[in-house]
């Protein structure tokens, strides 16, 4: 990388930036106390120099008149060129140039005229030229960015992007990290000018834009931290390798990538009282291939692999991505009707869980709520004693592919649960390509406190981060889909200095996918279990769907039905097969209902309905519609007005319950009160 020679703060930040290059790239002590020196190594490679080839010049120049008038003139020549090309820079550097130049030329011509061993001329060289070569070591080390004023006569980093006389700190050097504090003109510039002047910067320190971010002190409006990384450290695909704390809490945090400096990329879903965090939602933002199936596998194989948590999935796409943790989740659905049965019982489960996490002492969900309750400080019981009842583990609620489910059930189908969810030990995770407001609700999205936001389309930045985080220097448009992985990850107990860093997620090749199909496993094994609470809220509202949701996702599976034993409605489980058939007796030909294009009478068409009701109900489909019966109507001659009536009628008779969408219906589980 080309670099000026000016002493400015500029050039002071680069050679920061150039020690960090060298630091990064690892190699032990030596190859350590080797970039340190570095700096410090050419003033002694030129005494070096300079030694040799004045010794080596005596022998061709000896006691040779001309050659004193060459050298002597020739070391005025170079010693004016040199005060000459200096009157931009400092004057301290400009005279100290010109002495170290003038001093050397003048040793040079004594050494090649009379010798590099005769009289004072090597005491000279010893004496003077080592104090000349530490007088340049002691001012590298001196050499920090507070050091250059306004005097300066160089033209420095900031002024050269419109910020004239504001100011750069002393850096404070990390690996692969320099950070330097600003201070810019009262009353005349504001933190706003140089996030816009941030581009370039990137610039003039010769980075890529995300590379340079600043960090506004949020106690002043015209101080900050100027952040730069000088190596992508992100460029470097790294594969998944299994998940960072298997069998632990999800209190942990989860790890999915890392930072661009090398740090890990985490965050966190429950809240912690303790550390005064939140517990959160996430939204996971980006498009077309931008990384976001990795993204989510990432996050997903950190949740699945902890003991005290359970995950309810909806997936449009039919898990194309997610097939081998398909045994590990709670419960999964496809999108359409399933998923709006899910989202009914997620509405059912949140005041349910937080009921029963009031009672036991508990503000927020805590890892030992999920223990059995034998601590007398979480007992529900009056007395006091120990209450023994069984634990609840924390619930993720993950929408895949959500701009699916959000134009089949309305931009506000999350609203509710997003609002209300986090208090019941319940995290909802949306994940979609674009989170415009045309989309989703400004309400979900305002309850969506974290992001992890992908590449995208400039145009859409505004939608998945914060303003301030862009103007910190954030910048998903940048990547489109040209760096799969690369994200920013906003979210309760990240630093928010940490907010505009770019990280990276694991990737997850075909390779992995054994490794995948054996955390399944494991989670069905050891993972946690439902509690009763969240059991019964599900089922009361969704019956089947919920009950049988083990054997619908082995059907999906694809699994063979005659494995399942012997299909036989049960009124004839006790018929015998090899019994003879009874006489046909009268009556026996007549039909039930006429099917032969007659409308059914009003009785009939009542009796069918119901049928029809019980019939999506053994299905698991327990969100209907008049256009779920638009084949059911043509078969028996009715129309979608008359199914609309009937609808209201079984919600008066307490069948069917509101979902709060118009249009859509909740049954109501046949085996459980109306009032449930």
């Amino acid at each position: 990388m080309a670099r000026h020679t000016e002493d400015s703060d500029a050039q002071v930040l680069l050679q920061m930036l150039d020690a960090q290059r060298g630091s990064s790239s690892g190699g032990g002590v030596g190859a350590y106390l080797l970039h340190r020196a570095k700096p410090h190594i050419p003033p002694w490679l030129a005494l070096g120099g300079i030694g040799l080839t004045g010794g080596a010049s005596h022998l061709l120049w000896a006691n040779s008149a001309a050659a004193g008038v060459g050298l002597t003139l020739s070391s005025v020549a170079l010693t004016t060129a040199t005060w000459w090309a200096g009157r931009t820079t400092s004057t301290q550097r400009r005279l100290h140039s010109a002495i170290t130049v003038a001093a050397g030329s003048s040793w040079f011509t004594a050494s090649a005229l009379a010798g590099p061993l005769t009289g004072p001329t090597p005491h000279l060289y010893l004496m003077g030229g080592t104090t000349l070569a530490l007088s340049w070591n002691v001012r590298q080390l001196l050499r920090t960015p507070d050091s250059v004023g306004e005097g300066s006569g160089d033209k420095g980093l900031l002024a050269k992007v419109g910020l004239a006389r504001a100011q750069i700190g002393a850096g404070k050097v990390e690996p692969n990290r320099v950070t330097a504090p600003v201070t810019l003109v009262g009353g005349e510039q504001t933190n706003d000018d140089i996030a816009k002047a941030l581009p370039n910067i990137a610039s003039a320190l010769d980075v890529p834009r995300t590379a340079v971010r600043y960090q506004p002190d949020p106690d002043s409006e015209r101080r900050g931290d100027l952040v730069v990384v000088p190596e992508d450290m992100l460029r470097h695909v790294i594969d998944w390798q299994g998940p960072s704390t298997p069998g632990g809490s999800i209190a942990d945090p989860l790890v999915i990538g890392r930072y661009d400096d090398g740090s890990p990329l985490y965050l966190w879903l429950p809240g912690d009282p303790k550390k005064k965090r939140n517990s959160t939602h996430v939204l996971v933002a980006g498009g077309t291939g931008s990384g976001k199936g990795d993204a989510a596998l990432d996050l997903q194989t950190e949740i699945l692999s902890r003991r005290d948590v359970i995950m309810w999935f909806s997936d449009p796409k039919m898990f194309q991505d997610f097939r081998p943790l398909l045994p590990a989740y709670d419960w999964a659905v496809e999108g359409g009707a399933p998923t709006e049965s899910m989202v009914e019982a997620l509405k059912a489960a949140v005041p349910a869980r937080t009921r029963w996490l009031g009672q036991h002492g508990y503000r927020q969900w805590l890892p030992e709520a999920f223990e059995e309750q034998d601590d007398p400080a979480h007992s529900c019981r009056p007395d006091g004693m120990p209450c023994g009842c069984p634990g609840m583990p924390f619930l993720v609620a993950w929408m895949e592919e959500a701009a699916n489910t959000l134009r089949y059930m309305g931009d506000d189908a999350f609203t509710g649960i997003a609002q209300e969810a986090r208090s019941a030990g319940i995290s909802l995770v949306v994940s979609l390509q674009r989170p415009s407001y045309d989309q989703m609700s400004t309400s979900t999205r305002a309850s969506l406190p974290s992001v992890i936001a992908l590449g995208c389309a400039p145009d859409d930045e505004g939608f998945s981060l914060p303003d301030e985080v862009l103007d910190a220097g954030a910048h998903p448009g940048v990547w489109r889909n040209r760096r799969p992985g690369y994200c920013y990850v906003i979210s309760p107990g990240i630093p928010e200095d940490r907010y505009a860093s770019p990280g990276r997620t694991w990737h997850f090749p075909d390779r992995v996918v054994p490794m995948l199909e054996v955390l399944a496993d494991w989670a069905v094994r050891n993972g946690a279990r439902p509690d009763p609470i969240t059991t019964r809220s599900a089922e009361s509202v969704v019956g089947r769907a919920y009950t049988d949701r083990k054997g619908n996702e082995q059907l999906q599976e694809g699994e063979d039905d005659m494995d399942q034993g012997p299909l036989v409605d049960p009124e004839d489980v006790d018929v015998d097969e090899d019994s003879e058939l009874p006489e046909p007796q009268q009556g026996d030909d007549t039909p039930v209902f006429d099917q032969g294009g007659r409308k059914p009478s009003p009785e009939e068409a009542r009796q069918l309905f119901a049928a029809a009701l019980e019939e999506f109900e053994r299905n698991g489909q327990m969100i209907v519609g008049p256009k779920d019966f638009t084949d059911w109507c043509e078969r028996n001659n009715l129309s979608r007005p008359w199914v609309s009536a009937r609808l209201v009628e079984a919600y008066k008779d307490g069948r069917l319950q509101e979902t709060g969408k118009t249009g859509r219906w909740r049954i109501v589980p046949s085996l459980t009160p109306a009032d449930a």
